[in-house]
């Protein structure tokens, strides 16, 4: 069955919490489905890697889950207004992809946490986009046809769904951060029915 790759980093949950949300977006449409993958920590320690299988949580992505994926949502918590190192390093292996032309004309979306309100949502969501963009994909948004984005006073963008997961992360997903993710998972599972 087609899938769409919910590929995310996250620290302390909040991540985590909002791919379960995207994933419930995707498998709300018939015909495909969510499939959640993560990816390893890094250390400025190069000789440490982490084991093949996580401890616990989905597996970690291959290059095979992200070639054969129909749709693309991408998610890390903020780090200074950019997307997480270790997301990062793994977008940065995919290099034999974009040669290939791979995933030109899948659809992909982005989403993110932040500990504080302003706490760089839109340029995290626009930093996980360049290296798609690169890679030919089409990118969705939020478009304000989501009433969330007019009544929401924690996290959500146009740019994508966002969440304001406090200091410590603990502030627990608003109604209108789970309904912005599982839009985005939606309409990914709807766009890549259409281009499939």
């Amino acid at each position: 069955m087609a899938y769409i790759l919910v590929l995310y980093y996250s620290r302390k949950g909040a991540t985590a919490q909002m791919a379960q949300e995207v994933a419930r977006g995707v498998d709300s449409v018939n015909g495909i489905e969510a499939r959640i993958r993560t990816v390893p920590a890094v250390s400025p320690n190069t000789e440490i890697s982490e084991d093949s299988i996580p401890v616990s949580g989905p597996p970690y992505a291959t290059l095979e889950d992200l070639t054969e994926c129909a749709g693309l949502a991408l998610g890390s918590p903020t780090r200074f207004g950019n997307m997480a190192a270790p997301l990062k390093y793994f977008l940065d292996t995919t290099g034999a992809l974009w040669q290939s032309g791979a995933l030109i004309g899948k659809p992909a979306g982005c989403f993110t946490s932040t500990a504080s309100l302003h706490g760089g949502q839109e340029t995290t969501l626009i930093s996980m986009m360049l290296p798609l963009i690169h890679q030919g994909m089409i990118i969705l948004g939020t478009p304000y046809s989501e009433t969330a984005l007019f009544n929401t006073t924690t996290g959500g963008t146009p740019y994508g769904p966002s969440h304001l997961a406090g200091a410590d992360s603990n502030f627990p997903l608003s109604d209108n951060e789970r309904q912005l993710s599982r839009s985005l998972g939606k309409r990914l599972a709807v766009t890549a029915l259409k281009l499939l």
